[in-house]
């Protein structure tokens, strides 16, 4: 039995019997059969408008009544006031309301947010919905990294973006398969390569103590380095600087690489394999610190060859086009666009090419309803080109593929640069924010009666989950900057805040089920059907109720900005009530039962929401 049911005996709570619809949903019912009782007209749903009622007037849902006006042939606040009594007399969940103007305003009775609170207490994932056999699939392509560098503050927007799209779309009852594209051949791979042989004297993540991608990503930055002053010199002699970037000696080592590289050279080969494998090694432990992971890799360097295949068949099927040189295009003026290159007069691929292959093995490997593309805004036109031309190639899911279009992070001294080494390094940002977390606690006296292995614990999932909140309760499509400092604090409209709510109302729990266990059966057995709610408990219970839709909505506008902005309110709901009404000293064993019952369930509801935002929540405080 329940814990919070057991301790009262709330027939009308506990039991299946008035199971009923939700009260929106009751009261859209109500109105659509008002309106044919009144004025015998058949109305749809959609003409049914119902909102939250505006705090300065009374109510908690408001019917907007001027659709009904004409078909009543009577003035918007006469017609209120008919359908107002109707509903008063025939629906359940309407205990009063008031007109003003073309507004009806409902009051909803206690009875009913009690059902509705039951109604939620009951489903451990209120709000969400379940995949089952005949759900779409939805493929989700995020991360993206190069093996050239380790992964920087720009991939930790985009694999929050991306692990937490993948949890709403799963939330909204769609089967998902998280993917990942892995960069790891082309000419900035071979300049990662050439630096090490130059200046490497054999250095290996275990010689050094590095982890493998911070390694690659060092002699990334020597080679720029190096290359940089080649180009100096030559411009010092006279040449051209266009010219002195191509003919600087080590970019022409560095494409000699490459193309040795495509003609399967053993030796590039080996050292290829073993410098990635050193990458890979590192990223891993990143993408674990962060919390993100994936259903399927897919590697360029397996889907190059594929996509030129790919082409080579749209060349003959006349899709494409041969040019002099002997390059290949695809045409795209009747779309509104320009020609795109597809093969480069050599034969070799570009971006695109790469894009069409793995979205060839992809559909081989999986029945993909939907693909999403997790990727900066930067990329806006390449997608646009990328869906006209899997169109073409026969993809059924080709023109509806979707482009996560998410807006850059930007600090405060400007944009990074991977070859200048200027990147805020993602193991440094999540090391720097569990420090911060941890001595911010400290520093408040929240740990003072902890282990060492509790406050690291602690401190890891704070500090993850203020650099996870902070990310992603800003609107993707937006540029954003960040300022760690802003994000570890515990007041305001920060991850912290919704984790201590909710550490505050598992100790809230913890302390009741202590004092249940102490209490006699025949204080257990109090009972009683007349129960009266609070402004502020209706606020709650109807704010809870809202999860659902919040789920939704994030889920249409691929917005985990949405649920994040809604464990907020949510948060900021339950501290107003938690200020003004007492739970654990109430001495009205049925108001401190239903207080109890609000403050589980909250607390159910912020877990889950903030597990769609990737972010976990510490169990105390």
């Amino acid at each position: 039995m329940n814990l919070f049911c057991s301790a009262l005996d709330f027939s009308y709570l506990c039991t299946q019997n008035l199971k009923a619809m939700k009260i929106e949903q009751q009261i859209m019912a109500a109105a659509q059969a008002a309106v044919k009782a009144l004025y015998g007209q058949e109305v749809p749903e959609k003409m049914v408008q119902l909102q939250k009622t505006r705090s300065e007037f009374e109510g908690s849902l408001t019917l907007v009544v001027f659709p009904f006006v004409k078909m009543a042939r009577k003035s918007p606040e006469q017609a209120g006031q008919e359908i107002g009594e109707y509903l008063v007399q025939n629906c359940e969940a309407v205990s009063k309301y008031n007109v003003v103007k073309g507004f009806l305003n409902l009051s909803i009775s206690d009875e009913a947010w009690l059902n509705l609170l039951a109604d939620i207490d009951k489903d451990e994932h209120f709000g969400e919905k379940q995949a089952n056999e005949d759900s779409p699939l939805v493929m989700i392509e995020y991360s993206s990294p190069n093996t050239n560098k380790p992964l920087h503050l720009g991939h930790v927007r985009n694999n929050l973006l991306g692990w937490s799209l993948a949890q709403i779309m799963q939330a909204n009852g769609n089967k998902v398969v998280k993917t990942n594209i892995v960069n790891d051949r082309g000419i900035h791979i071979c300049k990662s390569m050439l630096a090490w042989l130059k200046w490497g004297n054999g250095e290996t993540p275990e010689s050094s103590g590095k982890k493998g991608d911070h390694l690659i990503g060092d002699y990334y930055v020597a080679f720029d380095k190096h290359y940089r002053e080649e180009i100096k010199e030559l411009v010092a002699q006279g040449m051209d600087e266009e010219q002195a970037k191509q003919e600087a000696p080590l970019i022409k080592e560095a494409h000699e690489m490459l193309v040795k590289w495509e003609q399967n050279d053993p030796e590039v080969r080996a050292l290829w394999e073993k410098m990635n494998n050193w990458v890979y090694a590192g990223f891993d432990e990143t993408y674990k610190k962060m919390g993100v992971s994936f259903d399927k890799i897919y590697y360029e360097s397996q889907t190059y060859l594929k996509g030129k295949a790919k082409v080579e068949e749209g060349l003959a099927k006349g899709l494409f086009e041969r040019h002099e040189d002997n390059s290949v295009w695809a045409d795209l003026t009747n779309e509104g666009l320009d020609q795109k290159l597809l093969l480069r007069s050599d034969g070799t691929s570009v971006y695109m090419t790469q894009d069409i292959g793995t979205a060839e093995m992809r559909f081989q490997d999986y029945p993909i309803d939907k693909m999403i593309y997790v990727v900066g805004n930067e990329q806006n036109y390449h997608f646009q080109v990328l869906s006209i031309l899997l169109d073409r190639l026969g993809f059924k899911w080709g023109k509806e593929l979707t482009h996560f279009s998410y807006g850059m992070v930007e600090l405060p001294n400007g944009k990074m640069k991977s070859r200048e080494g200027t990147v805020v390094d993602a193991d440094d940002l999540m090391q720097l924010m569990v420090d911060d977390a941890l001595k911010t606690s400290m520093e408040l006296g929240k740990f003072d009666d902890m282990s060492e292995a509790e406050r690291n614990e602690i401190a890891r999932i704070v500090g993850m989950g203020a650099l996870k909140y902070f990310i992603l309760k800003v609107d993707a499509r937006k540029n954003m900057l960040f300022n760690p400092e802003e994000s570890i604090d515990f007041n305001g409209n920060t991850g912290p805040f919704i984790q201590y709510t909710y550490a505050r109302i598992r100790s809230i729990l913890r302390k009741s089920e202590e004092e249940q266990g102490a209490r006699s059966k025949e204080q257990e057995n109090t009972s009683s059907s007349d129960i009266s709610l609070a402004p502020k408990e209706i606020e709650l219970i109807q704010k809870m109720s809202e999860y659902g839709a919040a789920v939704e909505q994030a889920g249409k506008d691929y917005s985990p900005s949405g649920i994040a902005n809604y464990c907020y309110e949510l948060t900021k709901v339950f501290n107003q009530f938690y200020h003004d009404y007492s739970i654990l000293n109430e001495p009205d064993e049925q108001k401190k039962a239903v207080r109890l019952m609000l403050a589980k369930n909250v607390a159910k509801i912020i877990k889950n929401g903030m597990a769609l935002l990737g972010i976990e929540v510490p169990e105390r405080m």
